[in-house]
């Protein structure tokens, strides 16, 4: 059975193949060219055309209280029928991206995908007999990216059950084959990913079947530190009015600006910048419009005129 050290290393290992981040990026947000998926988002990647996205918002809505739940809910309708708009909708994207800086949000993600990808491959792995780290690793790696089933069957074909073959014999004998399923794929975006299975190889190579911390794995430190910190690109605050947001010698960041990057990018404004939460020369030149289309200096100032004319 796993240790709760051993489940969050695997996860961590999927974070890092996923957003680069030990934690994962709860705030994520990707469109990738070619990728059936459609907009994605999240700490583990949930998709548009796939119904995860509509699953996680749906999730967080159910309490209207939570911040910018209300109009997230109105894209529900939208995100039910994987309405192709929707990927490249500039206010929905930041609506999520401002929802991560909350602990709410980043909770519901973290039981969201334990639902829906943790759990049944858990299962799966348990169901096949497969007890290590690194060999549950490879079945949540195949699971969450795809084609596990397929990968599973040629693997058995070639060498056997897990019970006939052992374990790691077996492990092996999969990561092997789903390395040249990947980079013999038609579809260019999986043979970019052939470094998920060059991680298990390395990872089997090196004998790191209890998955022991510290790893490095594509360059990043897995470590009780890293597994504790706060995750990448979230805010805690300040809270919006406790100070003026201004382009100066040191960028201004924090949930503030985010808040007024979301509401600039509202349907009623329609600024096309991302709420990234770091005040620069973009968030500046629209609330600079926004200051001459009410008649106000444009000085570029987010400040107490700028929060009301916001709804902030």
């Amino acid at each position: 059975m796993l240790t709760t050290l051993q489940e969050a290393t695997i996860k961590s290992i999927l974070n890092i193949f996923e957003t680069s981040q030990v934690r994962g990026d709860y705030a994520s947000i990707t469109l990738i060219p070619g990728d059936t998926g459609g907009l994605t988002y999240g700490r583990s990647q949930t998709t548009l055309n796939g119904g995860g996205l509509f699953s996680l918002v749906t999730d967080y809505v159910a309490d209207p209280a939570r911040p910018y739940a209300g109009p997230l809910s109105a894209y529900l309708p939208g995100l039910k029928v994987k309405k192709a708009a929707l990927n490249t909708d500039v206010y929905l994207c930041n609506l999520l991206r401002a929802t991560a800086d909350y602990p709410v949000m980043r909770d519901i993600q973290d039981v969201f995908f334990d639902r829906f990808y943790w759990g049944p491959a858990a299962a799966t792995a348990a169901g096949l007999g497969i007890q290590t780290a690194l060999g549950v690793g490879a079945v949540y790696d195949g699971s969450v990216h795809g084609s596990f089933k397929l990968i599973r069957d040629r693997a058995t074909a070639k060498v056997g059950s897990v019970a006939k073959a052992g374990e790691k014999k077996w492990v092996t004998t999969y990561v092997n084959e789903r390395y040249d399923w990947l980079s013999t794929h038609p579809r260019a975006d999986l043979r970019a990913t052939t470094y998920r299975m060059e991680t298990f190889k390395a990872l089997v190579a090196h004998g790191a079947w209890d998955l022991a911390l510290p790893l490095v794995i594509r360059g990043v430190t897995i470590s009780p530190q890293t597994l504790s910190a706060q995750p990448p690109r979230v805010f805690d605050g300040p809270p919006v009015g406790s100070r003026d947001l201004a382009v100066g010698s040191g960028v201004m960041s924090g949930r503030d600006v985010r808040a007024v990057q979301v509401a600039l990018t509202a349907p009623a404004l329609g600024e096309r910048l991302a709420a990234d939460g770091h005040y620069g020369g973009a968030s500046q030149a629209a609330v600079q419009r926004l200051q001459a289309k009410n008649s106000l200096p444009k000085t570029g100032v987010a400040d107490g005129k700028v929060f009301k004319l916001l709804g902030l």
